[in-house]
């Protein structure tokens, strides 16, 4: 059976060369206004998944990325 990748996932997370999986901060979206600029401009860093079992699940979900 072919394996297909869960687009959900492939458009929210990305796979760095070492295997470990790349997401955008949550947060900074709305209310912006009452949020100091340092920590809006540390949103805009990307984040790393850090727990093994949600990794273990994004290569469930995206085999191929």
């Amino acid at each position: 059976m072919k394996l297909k990748t869960r687009r959900a996932a492939a458009k929210r997370f990305s796979k760095t060369e070492k295997g470990y999986f790349k997401h955008a901060r949550a947060g900074k979206s709305h209310l912006l206004f009452n949020k100091p600029r340092k920590r809006k401009r540390n949103l805009r860093k990307a984040e790393y998944v850090k727990s093994g079992r949600v990794r273990h699940n994004l290569n469930i979900l995206m085999p191929w990325d």
